[in-house]
């Protein structure tokens, strides 16, 4: 018996208030409004429950499952950006099916995903506004909260690199980086899992 996770989201007023919306009304919102995060998220709380058991059946292991959920709404969340209005059930159930059969999973001992500390929204929106900061402060806020890396062994790594970096300076880059990416994060998003107003 698979143990579908529960995702409090699912409760909170923003997505509540569009869980009566139609798939297709859904998804040309989030096309139309991609500076909102509440209308991918109700999509996924619609259909979480059908992707996860989908999953599940098909890997071998939690984390692994966990992971290509993760993964596999990661993409869904790009795809749907340009996506004809089709039939999103059916889309979906295709959608995932791919990623079961097609993607190769790294070993457990490699994963460092974390479903209940980062969603797939919240995950999905992280990444997004990653990517829209400097390189160099990316690549700090990668090795400091993905790596669990301390500012000194930053530092350390950056004049292996030819680059003269004090800690002091990695701890205010890192604050800039952090301040940034919460800046690039959607209101809505915040407010859902971070608990903003």
């Amino acid at each position: 018996m698979v143990q579908i996770p529960r995702f409090p989201e699912s409760k909170h007023p923003l997505v509540k208030f569009l869980l009566h919306q139609s798939d297709r009304s859904l998804l040309s919102l989030f096309q139309l409004y991609p500076e909102q995060g509440k209308y991918f998220t109700a999509i996924f709380c619609r259909y979480s429950a059908i992707v996860y058991t989908l999953i599940a059946h098909g890997t071998k292991s939690k984390v692994q499952g966990d992971y290509l959920f993760a993964l596999t709404w990661r993409d869904i969340f790009y795809e749907m950006r340009e996506l004809p209005l089709p039939d999103l059930q059916s889309w979906l159930i295709d959608m995932t099916g791919l990623y079961i059969h097609h993607v190769e999973l790294p070993p457990v001992s490699a994963i460092n995903y974390n479903l209940k500390a980062a969603p797939p929204p919240l995950w999905c929106y992280l990444e997004q506004g990653l990517e829209l900061i400097d390189p160099v402060l990316r690549l700090i806020i990668v090795m400091s909260d993905n790596f669990h890396w301390s500012e000194t062994r930053i530092a350390a790594h950056f004049q292996a690199e030819g680059k003269m970096v004090s800690p002091a300076e990695v701890k205010q880059l890192l604050l800039k980086g952090h301040q940034m990416l919460n800046n690039s994060l959607p209101q809505d998003i915040k407010a859902i899992y971070l608990h903003e107003n």
